[in-house]
């Protein structure tokens, strides 16, 4: 069974960076994706980034390009969102995803927990 953990969460000001990371157990499968996904108070979830596990570019939402980057670590099952430039905006419940198929826009049914991200200004 594949479970996810986030962490890395805080609080920073604006222009702050902080590093999340997401560490997979029983995820031996070097197929399908992973991703970083967020929700804000009173708003829908959206992604934030995604990457297929067996390596290529990650694609990133608008209002984070140039700003987030998505890498792993596959020595360790890791998954990091390296975030720089913060924005109030960026305040959110940040969510580790995976998924098992190819297309990374597939859906995701595995979540970890979360980890809370608040910027102030």
């Amino acid at each position: 069974q594949v479970q996810l953990v986030e962490s890395g969460g805080g609080s920073v000001q604006t222009g702050g960076s902080l590093r999340l990371s997401c560490v997979a157990s029983g995820y031996t499968d070097k197929s399908g994706c992973m991703g970083w996904f967020r929700q804000a108070p009173g708003k829908e979830r959206e992604g934030v980034g995604v990457l297929a596990r067996n390596g290529g570019i990650p694609t990133y939402a608008d209002s984070v390009k140039g700003r987030f980057t998505i890498s792993k670590a596959d020595a360790k099952n890791t998954l990091y969102l390296e975030m720089n430039s913060l924005k109030p905006e960026d305040t959110a419940m940040y969510y580790c995803a995976a998924q098992f198929t190819s297309i990374c826009f597939n859906k995701y049914p595995i979540w970890g927990p979360g980890t809370r991200v608040t910027v102030s200004s």
